[in-house]
């Protein structure tokens, strides 16, 4: 019998395939215009498998977001710790989620999507920073604790800062649409935001 998915995620074949059926019906139809038949349709399988997967449409849509979650991370870090020099290491980060998220329309969709449900049902909106947000800061946070020669005040407010200026480059080019009224080259960011955190460790 299939394992209702709980907990870390953990994915086979199957699940996968139902995840990818289930994100194309999000995007399209919405949180609230999505139903477990079509998603089952879409995905090709019945709807009890659906279910043998994923408890009802709130479990899969929070299942979604970890599966978004882990590729997300992949991309950004590629599965690894986060080890080297301060400088190395925020440049690759940033570039890495900037470049992933400008070239991954699915995902700025899926934003959009969690943001325009959020006012309806928050805790999809809670699930989002939950497992994707927190992590990715408390992660940074714990690189910029181990390195006091940058001599950071607050390091978590610094990693706060750090990703969301990422994610405010990204919202404010592809997901509002705003490249031609304010547009930016991304190496700019990056090496403005490098700069802002190491310039202390170079004095």
């Amino acid at each position: 019998m299939a394992r209702v998915i709980q907990g870390p995620l953990e994915l086979n074949e199957k699940a996968v395939q139902i995840l990818q059926g289930a994100m194309q019906e999000f995007l399209h139809y919405g949180y609230a215009g999505t139903s477990m038949d079509r998603v089952a349709a879409t995905a090709g399988v019945s709807k009890p498998t659906v279910y043998s997967y994923f408890q009802d449409k709130e479990g899969l849509f929070r299942a979604l977001i970890k599966y978004v979650a882990q590729a997300r991370c992949e991309q950004v870090t590629g599965g690894h710790a986060l080890e080297g020099s301060p400088d190395v290491v925020i440049r690759k980060l940033v570039t890495n989620a900037i470049e992933s998220e400008l070239h991954d329309i699915d995902y700025q969709n899926f934003v959009r999507l969690v943001a325009g449900e959020s006012g309806r049902f928050p805790q999809l909106a809670q699930a989002f920073v939950e497992n994707l947000t927190k992590p990715a800061v408390d992660q940074l946070t714990a690189y910029l604790s181990d390195h006091p020669e940058l001599n950071l005040p607050d390091p978590e407010a610094t990693a706060r800062i750090l990703i969301g200026s990422t994610v405010f480059f990204v919202m404010s080019q592809r997901v509002m649409h705003g490249e031609a009224i304010m547009p930016m080259e991304p190496k700019r960011l990056v090496d403005s935001l490098v700069h802002l955190v190491t310039q202390s460790c170079a004095n």
